[in-house]
Formats: C-alpha cells, sequence, structure tokens
C-alpha cells in the first residue's frame, strides 16, 4: 500500500512539533510544501527530498503529492499549524478519494489558536469560535454572518489570516462589526509569527485592536465577556473558582 502522510508541522519551531509529526517525517522519502514550509523543515531533515509549488497552487501540489505516493515514495505532505485546520488535509482526502492503493494518513499539529494563545496565556479558556478573514474561498458576506453570529453568543474568538497586502482593511472591518454587539474595552490580543524569529504577542482593547497592523503571521484573539487582562496576560475564565465559591 502506498503511504501519504499529510502533516502538521505546528508554528515553525522543532520544538513544537508533535512528535508523531517528527516520526513521520523521519519515515518519508519525499516532503511536499509549500516553499515557506518545507524551508522551516529543511535544516531538520536535510537528506529528504523535497518538493514544492508556489502559493496559490495548493491542488497542484495536493496532486504532486498523491502522484509522488502512487509512484511508490513515502510522501509527507506538510502544512503549518494543523494539517486539518485551513490546512491541506481535506484537500488530499477529496483527490485521494476511490483510490484504493494509497492510505493517507492525518498527522495533526498544534495549531495557530492553541500556540498563539500560549503566547498570550488563556484567552481561550471556555468557548470559542476559530474564524479566518480570507475571502478568497469563502465570501466575505459569509464571514461577516459568522463574525456577528459568534458575538452575539458571547463566544471568544480566534481570528486567522486578518489582513493581507490585497485586504489591509478587513481586521478593522471586522472589528467595526464586533463593536456592534461588543464593548470597545473588550479584552483582545495579537500572536505574531508564533515560534520563529521575531515572536511577539500583545494584549489591547477591541477598540484598540481595530486599528492594529496586523498581517498573514499574526492571529488575533478577541475575548467574551469573562474575558480579562492581567499584567501581559489574557485570561477568560473556565468558571472553576465561582463554582468552588458556591460550593464553600
Amino acid at each position: 500500500m502506498n503511504k501519504l502522510y499529510v502533516v502538521g508541522i505546528g508554528p515553525g519551531s522543532a520544538e513544537d512539533m508533535t512528535l508523531r509529526a517528527t516520526k513521520a517525517l523521519e519515515n518519508a522519502d519525499v516532503i511536499v510544501g509549500y516553499q515557506v514550509y518545507n524551508d522551516l523543515v529543511r535544516p531538520l531533515f536535510p537528506d529528504k527530498e523535497y518538493l514544492q509549488t508556489p502559493m496559490r497552487q495548493e491542488t497542484q501540489r495536493c496532486q504532486m503529492a498523491i502522484d509522488t505516493a502512487l509512484a511508490g515514495k513515502i510522501t509527507a505532505m506538510i502544512c503549518s499549524g494543523d494539517a486539518g485546520v485551513y490546512g491541506m488535509a481535506s484537500l488530499v482526502l477529496e483527490l485521494s478519494e476511490g483510490i484504493r492503493d494509497i492510505d493517507v494518513e492525518i498527522v495533526p499539529g498544534v495549531t495557530a489558536a492553541l500556540s498563539g494563545g500560549a503566547l498570550l496565556g488563556a484567552p481561550l479558556g471556555h468557548d470559542f469560535a476559530v474564524i479566518s478573514l480570507s475571502d478568497a474561498l469563502t465570501p466575505w458576506e459569509m464571514i461577516e454572518q459568522r463574525l456577528r453570529l459568534s458575538a452575539k453568543a458571547g463566544l471568544c474568538l480566534a481570528i486567522y489570516n486578518p489582513a493581507s497586502h490585497k485586504r489591509p482593511d478587513y481586521l478593522k472591518r471586522a472589528c467595526e462589526i464586533l463593536l456592534e454587539y461588543l464593548p470597545p474595552e473588550t479584552a483582545c490580543g495579537v500572536a505574531a509569527n508564533i515560534g520563529r524569529e521575531n515572536e511577539f504577542s500583545k494584549t489591547m482593547t477591541l477598540e484598540e485592536l481595530k486599528n492594529y497592523p496586523a498581517d498573514m503571521f499574526t492571529t488575533v484573539f478577541v475575548g467574551s465577556a469573562s474575558t480579562r487582562i492581567s499584567g501581559e496576560k489574557l485570561i477568560t475564565p473556565r468558571g472553576y473558582r465561582s463554582k468552588e465559591d458556591k460550593d464553600a
């Protein structure tokens, strides 16, 4: 049976890659990925064969990985964070659907909501939603609806792809929507270049977040009514202390 791993490599540092992901890459003959991701793992696995396609060629990249595996080489398709969270896992499974002589194994990784949340403390300590502001594959009207419903539901938010050169004002537009439902002093934070050089995190209010110069390497966190800023950290209580006080 031909083997294809779809591997989430985490935020970028070797320390944040899971042991299972490391073993899959060690076992692979060929590693396939976007150039930036290949460059992250190449120092760890210098003897592997590497294949890549540019950004915006995700279908071609996944098909390349499938074809390489079908040629008899153990192949690993790599994605940043988790392969199943805005990654290539679903596309690989779609493209390989119905092919009997390939074994696709999805290897989970640490997604930016978790690694960025850890930098900021505990912003996702209770129920939360994950939303991407990229409208490349999702209409903005649907993104806007999801922002509104999440805010109305009182969920914390982890926001991916908050801005780019083509979308410089999307985070501001998102914040303006959230401000229709949330107070300006709502506790928020950003985490950038997670697990890489120039790693950075900062807490701020929702009103301040509206004008923050985020980019594609930034993950944004918007707190709920119970989230608070403590020093340089965000805390969203799960409710343990209040329950203990009631039981006392």
